[in-house]
């Protein structure tokens, strides 16, 4: 039997660091705010932004949403966020994605500053994981699976490491946050023609491919920590799944997350902690 890597330890630990972060910052009479924008009411991103405001507000922050109609048009939409990231009341920015196809969604993540940009999802986020320096936070979810492995002392350095899915926004991340780290690493995607090989001679797996139940037993042994970060509802099952077949694969490994209650559970503590960083930074700047 695996041991259970379950989040919600992992989120209380940051939430703590957090409010050690924010009660410093009460003393200079600053509240880190957040400005969320979404554009329509899809259920994710809803759920999504009730679960930051409630973190934050419980943490002692501040939330101004923003919510747009799918019909605004694109110069609008630019023109809010801009003015978001121009405003020095918000320390930190949270941008529902996919944006509607009739605005560019690659101008709009670059028009946030790697400063306010929580999600770390522009370009100068994502190139300050490849050099290791500047502003940019890593995007959350990555950011997550570094918390559960740091906090259940998995170790990484020097660990074979199997990322699965290359996406901006998870697995090439969290690839980047693994080698700086020290661990050798190896990315599969749909043109990978061994990854059950890969797999199979990895210590840690990550699966990010929002591929519900795509990995069974085959591709896991005993000795390996198992990461699952897809998570999506099956119509079939009548419940929300994972990437990972988890009644095959939990008995062959020795950590796994489960889905849910894993890695998704972590990712708005680690929301709020960035905030609170982005707000804490503002000082050190003046």
């Amino acid at each position: 039997m695996a041991n259970i890597l379950y989040g919600a330890p992992v989120g209380q630990a940051i939430n703590e660091k957090t409010v050690q972060i924010v009660s410093r910052l009460a003393e200079k009479r600053i509240i880190p705010t957040l400005a969320t924008i979404r554009i329509g009411a899809k259920d994710d991103d809803v759920a999504y932004e009730k679960n930051a405001v409630k973190r934050c507000e419980t943490l002692g922050m501040k939330v101004i949403t923003t919510v747009l109609e799918e019909t605004v048009e694109a110069q609008t939409f630019y023109d809010t966020l801009s003015g978001l990231n121009a405003d020095p009341a918000v320390h930190g920015i949270l941008m529902f994605r996919p944006l509607p196809g009739h605005i560019d969604e690659e101008k709009a993540r670059n028009l946030i500053s790697p400063e306010k940009d929580l999600d770390g999802g522009s370009d100068l986020s994502l190139a300050s994981l490849l050099t290791g320096k500047g502003a940019g936070f890593a995007p959350a979810t990555a950011q997550a699976v570094m918390d559960i492995l740091d906090y259940y002392q998995i170790p990484v350095k020097g660990a074979n490491v199997a990322v699965l899915g290359r996406s901006l926004v998870i697995g090439k991340p969290v690839a980047l946050l693994l080698l700086n780290r020290n661990a050798t690493v190896t990315i599969c995607h749909t043109r990978t023609v061994n990854t059950e090989e890969v797999c199979r001679n990895s210590d840690i797996i990550v699966s990010a491919t929002g591929q519900i139940e795509s990995f069974g037993r085959a591709y896991f042994h005993a000795g390996q920590t198992v990461i699952d970060v897809g998570i999506k509802y099956s119509e079939e099952k009548q419940r929300i799944c994972g990437d990972i077949i988890f009644d095959e694969v939990e008995p062959r490994v020795d950590n796994i997350t489960p889905v849910p209650k894993g890695v998704g559970s972590v990712t708005t503590a680690v929301l709020a902690n960035h905030l609170a960083l982005a707000a804490e930074r503002t000082i050190s700047h003046e």
